[in-house]
């Protein structure tokens, strides 16, 4: 695809030298939101389908929400590309998906207050659909505007702030659906609208300043970016992040309790609690040296490196070796999580920034998509 010389830039096509930490905030905030969301999410819908006897529809529910994380992603990037041609910048799509996102997780609330019954028990699949489409809508849009916030050659060290938030809060995970648990589902929902609502019109608020406060002029790239986006390429990054995030979620809390109970007496969700903790305290330091040695060979040799640890964390029983294996893998594991989406944006051409995010996170959902359909097969 190649850029058109007289197409005029949007009013979100400003120059970045340094990186926007006041925006660069409000989306980790808004990310840590999106994170929580779904740990609630992964925590209420069972319950919810065993409370109102709807387990019918667990195995076609796991199967749809594969289906909208791998679809929507794209829907929602093309339409923010749209929106940055037509409107001057992405906000409309975040907006309207994050008032989406609120509206849904307060009416889920509001219909757990009112104890509905026999009624709910038909509503209740449709929610968790809605629920599923207002939480993707808006994600990868949403998180696209890293490459706002940040010069090029920085985009490392900012997505390093988003896994270290992504990753403290999965590490706190036990004790978070705890808390869920204690509150219970009817605030859960209502707090998680909240914090959606607020942490999205902070983005929204500061990015729009951002817009107005500085001169809108193209770019470098804008003017001679001709490379096409490499669609495969960038769906390919997202699926190679995907897989070990998919087994390290799914698979590492059973395989380390059982491989290391010689040596620690610990449940497998505590293990991986301190594997991700690692993750989040080597993030920084890891994105000065992606920055260092350029995201290209981060990516391939965080990839390489991370396959042969995959496979040395499932064959090998050695308590011992399994550590060694274990701690290699999170270091690979974190170098890939922070070059993969700035090499994404690298990949993609300046009229498809979003749709190539969108990509990128659409591959993400592939593995886990087919692990989880796998699962429910399986039970």
């Amino acid at each position: 695809m190649n850029t058109p010389m007289n197409t005029t830039a949007p009013a979100e096509d400003i120059k970045i030298d340094k990186i926007e930490w006041k925006q660069l905030s409000s989306l980790a905030a808004l990310y840590g939101s999106i994170v929580i969301g779904w740990i609630a999410y992964h925590n209420y819908q069972p319950k919810l389908l065993i409370q109102f006897n709807l387990m019918e529809f667990t195995y076609l529910l796991i199967i749809v929400q594969g289906i909208i994380l791998i679809i929507t992603p794209l829907i929602a990037g093309k339409i923010g590309d749209r929106f940055r041609f037509k409107a001057g910048h992405r906000m409309p799509i975040i907006s309207s998906g994050i008032s989406f996102a609120a509206m849904v997780f307060m009416a889920v609330a509001f219909t757990l207050f009112s104890n509905p019954g026999e009624v709910f028990r038909w509503i209740l699949p449709l929610l968790i659909v809605l629920w599923l489409v207002a939480m993707s809508i808006f994600t990868s849009p949403a998180l696209s505007t890293l490459e706002l916030f940040t010069p090029i050659d920085k985009l490392p060290r900012a997505m390093a702030i988003l896994t270290i938030v992504a990753n403290l809060i999965y590490s706190l995970e036990p004790v978070i659906v705890d808390l869920i648990d204690f509150v219970g589902a009817p605030l859960t929902f209502m707090f998680g609208g909240i914090a959606v609502f607020v942490s999205g019109y902070a983005l929204k608020k500061n990015s729009i300043s951002l817009f107005k406060n500085n001169p809108a002029h193209p770019r470098a790239e804008f003017k001679l970016d001709t490379q096409r986006s490499n669609y495969s390429y960038i769906f390919f990054l997202g699926i190679v992040v995907g897989i070990p995030t998919t087994l390290l979620f799914n698979y590492f809390p059973d395989l380390l309790e059982t491989n290391l109970s010689t040596l620690f007496k610990m449940e497998g969700k505590w293990l991986l609690v301190v594997a991700l903790f690692i993750s989040a305290v080597l993030s920084l330091p890891v994105s000065n040296y992606v920055i260092k040695i350029g995201t290209v060979k981060s990516f391939w040799w965080s990839f390489l490196i991370n396959s042969i640890c995959l496979i040395l964390v499932f064959v090998i029983g050695l308590p011992i070796l399994t550590i060694i294996a274990m701690f290699i893998f999170i270091v690979s594991f974190t170098v890939l999580s922070i070059s993969s989406l700035p090499l994404a944006i690298e990949r993609a051409n300046y009229f498809e920034k979003v749709f190539c995010v969108g990509i990128f996170f659409s591959g993400m959902a592939l593995p886990d998509g087919i692990v989880e359909t796998l699962q429910a097969m399986g039970h």
